[in-house]
């Protein structure tokens, strides 16, 4: 019956897609105070090419304060209707699955820029699910994502992966999926918490993975993959800010996930980062001061959380040896 019940969510999903092949309900970017420059810069970068597309925030945790009235103020940019609170690493980002029934949608991570019409690349291919065609070993896969084998211990349909995608930029629908398909492994607490941590990683990436290759191997849900990432670390070749500022850039999703640094002038694909920022400070008064504040702060912040990191790691090292020199340890 289960089964059934997804198949028909699936079928009223593809005619939505019939009735909407070259739109796009809505893009969802994942916010979090200590991305608010990203955020900012991501934004910039959507309205860039599509400047009337409904643009919603995903919240799931605290914002950077006045950021949400900055963007709806300036950049047209809504905040997803969710209840208050910590969802947890990443797990926001899984709500838009469970919104209006057909609703298409795009998710971004806030360190992310379009440098093209990235959504055209979906109306070629209306399946319900687009993601990135990425390409990983199979120790890689185990690390970032899941360890298929340890997950067939104590779920035994579980299927080698077919594919996997980074969740930072993915295409949806609504009402394939609901939360039931992931009530076995992930518990709707706030926060969002594994049931089976040791088996996946971290966060909503390995997750999403999973449930998605489960549905296309046993129910056959099509998911469609093409090239919509890239990720800096590779490379970045014609997608400069020159080339992204004239529309001549192939259409992708930069996202520079593990690759920030303190100081964005140090990053990989700097001036594609600052282009998108001085965009977006031309429609705030005082633009320019506020883009040279933004910047130091956001370097502060980047230091201060680093600092707190190694200070959280010694507090833990220093734990352990002092249990391991215990009387009777």
């Amino acid at each position: 019956m289960e089964r059934l019940d997804a198949v028909e969510d699936q079928s009223r999903a593809s005619s939505a897609l019939s009735n909407h092949e070259s739109t796009i309900d809505c893009i969802y970017i994942a916010a979090s105070a200590s991305d608010a420059r990203y955020t900012r810069i991501c934004v910039a970068s959507v309205r860039y090419f599509y400047p009337e597309l409904p643009i919603r925030l995903l919240v799931g945790g605290r914002l950077q304060r006045g950021l949400a009235e900055e963007l709806q103020k300036y950049w047209d940019v809504g905040t997803a209707d969710l209840p208050a609170g910590d969802y947890g690493w990443g797990f926001v980002k899984l709500e838009p699955l469970f919104g209006p029934s057909g609703e298409r949608f795009l998710v971004l991570d806030s360190d992310t820029v379009l440098t093209g019409q990235v959504l055209d690349i979906w109306n070629e291919f209306p399946a319900p699910f687009l993601v990135d065609d990425e390409e990983q070993s199979e120790a890689d896969t185990k690390r970032l994502y899941y360890d298929w084998e340890k997950v067939r211990k104590i779920g035994p349909n579980a299927r080698p992966p077919r594919f996997v995608f980074n969740s930072g930029q993915w295409f949806g629908t609504a009402g394939v999926l609901t939360r039931d398909d992931f009530a076995p492994w992930v518990e709707w607490t706030m926060p969002r918490t594994l049931r089976h941590p040791e088996y996946f990683m971290p966060g909503d990436q390995g997750i999403l993975n999973y449930v998605l290759n489960q549905k296309a191997a046993i129910d056959g849900l099509r998911i469609e993959r093409q090239q919509i990432m890239r990720w800096p670390g590779h490379s970045m070749e014609g997608l400069d800010a020159e080339t992204v500022s004239k529309r001549a850039a192939p259409p992708r999703v930069v996202h520079w996930a593990g690759v920030k640094r303190a100081r964005q002038r140090d990053m990989i694909g700097a001036d594609l980062l600052a282009y998108f920022e001085k965009v977006y400070y031309q429609r705030l008064p005082v633009g320019e001061a506020r883009r040279l504040f933004a910047g130091y702060r956001d370097a502060l912040s980047y230091w201060l959380l680093g600092a707190q990191v190694r200070v959280k790691l010694a507090s833990r090292k220093l734990a352990a040896v002092r249990r391991a020199l215990a009387p009777g340890s």
